[in-house]
C-alpha cells in the first residue's frame, strides 16, 4: 500500500471514530457543466422558493478550490442523526438534539488538525451546510452515497437521515472508489407519499410545495389551503420515513443528537403560544431557532386550526 493510500485510510478511520457513518475523498476540481446546469435550471424555474441566498456565489459553488486557496482534496463525511428511537410529533428528527452546525464542527476539528499534521504546511477548511458547496454532489463523487428520488443523499446501510460535511484540504488524497448503486431503482415511495407533491419523480424538488421549506425557511404567511393538522410544525420526514433504505436502520448517533427533553415535552398548544423568551431558552442550542419564534407560532397555529384541506 502506498504512503498516500495509507494516509487516506488513516484519515477516513479518524472520521469514523469521530462519529461518521461514511467518509470518502474526492479530488477538488470544478463541477461538470451538466452539474452546474441542473442547479441553474432549478433556480431559473423558481423551485428554490424564497431561498434567495442560493442565487449567490455561483462561481464559488461551481469550484471548491475557490473556498480554500490551493485546495486539492475534499473529504466528505456523513454523520447519522436518525431514525430517531423517540420521534417527535412536532419536530423533524434532525432537530431533536443540538444544532448540527456546532456539533459537527467540534467533531471534525480533530480530524482537520490531524490532516494538517500529517502533511506539514497543508491547510484545511471545514464546511458544514453554510458554505456555498454542493454537498450531495461531492458526497456522490466521494463514493459515500447516491442521490435518491427524495432529492436526499442515501448512504447504503445508513439511510438518508444523515448530516453532510466536508473538509477541504490543500494536500493530495487519492479519490475513494465510486459507489456502484446510483439510483432508487424505480421505487417511488417518497414521491407518492410527499404531502405537498414536491417531488417530481426524477430526483427533483420544488421547495414551494415542500413542508420542510414552508415550516422552516419560509417567512410570512403560509400558503392558503396548506394544512398542518396532524403534521410536524418544524420540518417533515415523510419522504424519508417511507424510504426502504431507512427501514431497519440502527445508526449510532452522537450523544449531542439525542432528543432534548424540554423540546420533546413541548405541546402543540404551548408552541402556538410560546413567548420569545421561552423560544430562546428552549431552542438556544437547537436547529429549530432557524424558524424563529414567529415562524414556530405561525406553524403551530395553523396545525391547531386543522380546518383547511391538505395541500393538493
Amino acid at each position: 500500500m502506498s504512503s498516500t493510500a495509507s494516509l487516506c485510510d488513516n484519515i477516513l478511520a479518524l472520521a469514523k471514530e469521530a462519529g461518521a457513518c461514511a467518509a470518502g475523498f474526492a479530488e477538488a476540481a470544478p463541477l461538470a457543466e451538466a452539474e452546474i446546469a441542473i442547479f441553474d435550471r432549478w433556480l431559473a424555474d423558481g423551485r428554490h422558493a424564497g431561498m434567495d441566498y442560493m442565487e449567490k456565489y455561483g462561481a464559488l459553488r461551481a469550484d471548491p478550490r475557490t473556498l480554500l486557496d490551493g485546495a486539492r482534496s475534499v473529504l466528505c463525511v456523513a454523520f447519522p442523526y436518525g431514525p430517531a428511537e423517540r420521534p417527535s410529533p412536532l419536530f423533524s428528527d434532525y432537530a431533536l438534539g443540538e444544532d448540527y452546525h456546532t456539533v459537527l464542527r467540534a467533531a471534525l476539528a480533530p480530524v482537520a488538525a490531524a490532516m494538517e499534521a500529517a502533511v506539514p504546511g497543508s491547510a484545511t477548511r471545514i464546511c458544514i451546510d453554510t458554505a456555498p458547496i454542493r454537498e450531495r454532489v461531492w458526497a456522490v463523487r466521494a463514493g459515500i452515497g447516491f442521490i435518491g428520488l427524495n432529492n436526499l443523499l442515501i448512504v447504503p446501510g445508513a439511510g438518508s437521515k444523515v448530516f453532510l460535511a466536508e473538509i477541504l484540504w490543500t494536500a493530495e488524497a487519492g479519490p475513494s472508489s465510486p459507489l456502484r448503486q446510483t439510483a432508487c431503482e424505480g421505487c417511488g415511495a417518497c414521491v407518492a407519499a410527499c404531502p405537498g407533491h414536491a417531488l417530481d419523480g426524477c430526483g427533483g424538488l420544488d421547495a414551494r410545495r415542500c413542508l420542510s421549506y414552508l415550516t422552516i425557511e419560509h417567512r410570512g404567511e403560509l400558503p392558503d389551503g396548506l394544512s398542518l393538522a396532524g403534521r410536524r410544525i418544524y420540518g417533515c420526514d415523510v419522504c424519508q420515513n417511507v424510504c426502504p433504505h431507512n427501514r431497519n436502520v440502527r445508526n449510532a448517533i452522537l450523544p449531542a443528537f439525542a432528543p432534548a427533553e424540554e423540546l420533546m415535552a413541548l405541546t402543540l398548544d404551548a408552541a402556538a403560544a410560546i413567548s420569545d423568551d421561552d423560544f430562546r431558552r428552549i431552542f438556544r442550542r437547537s436547529a429549530v431557532k432557524r424558524a424563529k419564534a414567529d415562524g414556530l407560532r405561525r406553524n403551530a397555529a395553523r396545525a391547531c386550526a386543522g380546518k383547511l384541506p391538505k395541500i393538493r
